[in-house]
């Protein structure tokens, strides 16, 4: 039997078992389960077991919980408004005005959640009734929030690349300095197009409020000292060398409980709520992962890894050639899984491709979350978009059509980042070496 019919195999395999409704984690054992049974001899309780109990020991994993956790904390303390506050005064002067605090509150509260869901619920409870409220164009603020809540993948603490760096080996703390500038990247190209839209009248955008003094701006920045003072304590604390990406994430949760217990918002009921629904996502990451694990060994019994590699190493194709391909590929992929899954399903898969072809492997983390970011954007389970609407009541036409342009500035972003991948490894290669 040949590796292409037992790929062709588990593929059919795979996508029937999503098509029927089944789990993504649950979909995964199964085809896993078919992959062992038709392609080796090996036992099954025996592979099974110790495949699982190996991908869910890895330490790297423990991270995941507590950033999950820590943003659930957030979610539910005052912060999350001072984010807002503290921001508006300097954004009033700017071409778009109140329009970009949606953009720099989600690159800040991605800073300390790690997660695109979290910051896209926390940001919109805050700042869509405000915008829509001070006469703002509903369309250009939905949008706003839907696009700039996917620097929750990007900037770290990220949970996404935690999970890629598991799954392709590859070191987190350089992931997480990796996606530094190219975050804030991201951000200057939304910030711009906002200022666009603002110039060329094509959003609206109400008067000017009036000006305030320095003073005041500063004073109203208070606010945001909190929420620095935790970036710095989670991301300083790996950088400064005194804390594993794990460690700092233990300091997160017990910066983010000391500030809400500080300002009066942790309360039994919402320690108990935030606890609750971060186990409820850990446990459906973990169980991902296990599952893709599980997976990634019966495609290797089947040989797809070597078959693809040599398949896209045999066509030849240019590096910028192999990338768009694989944009496409990851667009497509993002209309129907989410993040997670897309990255545990493919990165066994394509990095020796990749690795091939001569890409660095931290560079191509970058590259794969940012393109995955697109899923969150794209119907029908772009995930943004469904916490959007649920807050919003909006239908999902609607809010897919104002997520567009935000979709867009992500494709010109991959492109920046190919064409000129130093913005990606320079500071990997400045604190790290080569």
């Amino acid at each position: 039997m040949s590796a292409s019919f037992m790929s062709l195999i588990l593929l059919l395999v795979l996508f029937g078992s999503l098509a029927i409704g089944l789990w993504i984690s649950i979909a995964l054992f199964v085809t896993g389960l078919v992959g062992v049974v038709l392609f080796s001899s090996a036992p099954i309780a025996d592979v099974l077991g110790t495949n699982i109990w190996t991908s869910s020991t890895e330490w790297s994993l423990a991270a995941l919980p507590l950033f999950i956790w820590m943003g659930e904390i957030l979610f539910r303390s005052r912060m999350s408004k001072d984010l807002f506050t503290g921001l508006a005064p300097w954004m009033r002067s700017v071409p778009g005005g109140l329009g970009h605090v949606g953009i720099l509150a989600s690159g800040i509260f991605a800073a300390v959640s790690g997660s695109s869901a979290a910051t896209c619920a926390t940001v919109a409870k805050v700042a869509v009734p405000e915008l829509k409220a001070r006469g703002y164009d509903e369309r250009l603020v939905l949008g706003t929030v839907a696009g700039s809540a996917t620097l929750g993948l990007l900037i770290p603490p990220s949970i996404i690349m935690i999970v890629y760096g598991v799954a392709a080996e590859q070191s987190i703390a350089r992931l997480f300095i990796a996606g530094v500038l190219p975050g804030l990247v991201v951000i200057a190209l939304y910030m711009s197009y906002v200022a666009l839209q603002s110039l060329t009248g094509r959003a609206k955008t109400p008067p000017k409020d009036p000006p305030t003094t320095l003073l005041q701006k500063f004073q109203a920045s208070r606010r945001l000292l909190p929420v620095v003072l935790l970036i710095a304590g989670v991301v300083g604390s790996i950088y400064l060398g005194l804390a594993s990406p794990t460690d700092s994430a233990a300091v997160g949760v017990v910066l983010a409980l000391a500030m809400s217990w500080w300002f009066g918002d942790l309360t039994w009921q919402s320690f108990k709520e935030g606890l609750i629904a971060a186990t409820l996502s850990s446990s459906m990451i973990a169980f991902i992962l296990a599952g893709s694990a599980f997976l990634t060994l019966a495609m290797g019994y089947s040989g797809l890894p070597a078959t693809i590699a040599g398949w896209i190493t045999g066509m030849q194709l240019s590096t910028y050639t192999f990338l768009a391909v694989l944009t496409v590929f990851f667009i497509i992929m993002g209309c129907f899984l989410d993040g997670i899954s897309i990255v545990v399903l493919t990165t066994a898969v394509l990095l020796p491709a990749v690795q091939a072809a001569g890409i660095d492997t931290i560079w191509f983390g970058v590259y794969l979350v940012l393109v995955v970011e697109m899923g969150q954007l794209t119907p029908p389970v772009g995930l943004n978009l469904f916490v959007l609407q649920g807050m919003t009541g909006r239908d999902i036409v609607f809010i897919s059509k104002a997520a567009f342009p935000f979709f867009a500035m992500l494709i010109l972003a991959a492109a920046i980042f190919t064409v000129f991948p130093d913005i990606v490894m320079v500071l990997p290669h400045m604190m790290y070496g080569s």
